[in-house]
């Protein structure tokens, strides 16, 4: 008999979004929450029903009521999300983010930003630096976040293709022979 096991992330995940759809006022959010879990954080993304506005409202005017409804969210909620953020966090001993979505519109509230040490030879070290004497960011450490952030936005099938064969690979070792050593 083989048993397939969840990479952990996602069994954390789905054991935090359950929590969460007990403990979230049901009022909050449409449908349930989106759970993103990895070594340092979890965030919390709630849709929120979207503005009513007349319908031949010009699309500058839908995106400032989105806008303007996230903001009226995030300050009417921040007591109670502090006070759920910091359950969630004694428990899972890792950083609470939130935010919501709106439509395509996305904001995420205070996220964590996780300092990442690597070792860069001088033609990767041009790279930042280019980008830091041409004013797209300020030094090395804001450089180097941008060019992953353009890798995930322009590589974003190739990663997912990429995590899905590494939970097969998780799921593949699951069901291995037991070595006892």
């Amino acid at each position: 008999m083989t048993t397939t096991r969840q990479h952990p992330s996602q069994r954390s995940a789905e054991k935090i979004r359950g929590w969460l759809s007990g403990r979230l006022p049901e009022d909050w959010f449409t449908e349930p929450v989106e759970v993103d879990v990895d070594r340092d954080e979890i965030t919390i993304v709630g849709r929120l029903s979207e503005p009513t506005v007349a319908d031949d409202a010009a699309e500058a005017e839908r995106a400032a009521a989105s806008s303007g409804k996230i903001k009226e969210f995030r300050e009417r909620t921040r007591e109670r999300r502090i006070e759920i953020a910091r359950e969630l966090e004694h428990a899972a001993r890792r950083k609470v983010s939130w935010g919501v979505q709106i439509g395509d519109q996305r904001e995420l509230f205070t996220t964590l930003s996780a300092p990442v040490m690597t070792r860069l030879r001088q033609p990767e070290r041009a790279v930042l630096d280019t980008l830091v004497d041409a004013g797209v960011a300020r030094s090395r450490s804001e450089a180097l976040a941008w060019c992953v952030r353009l890798v995930a936005k322009n590589a974003e099938s190739w990663l997912g293709e990429l995590r899905e064969a590494m939970q097969k690979v998780e799921q593949v070792r699951q069901t291995g022979p037991d070595i006892a050593v």
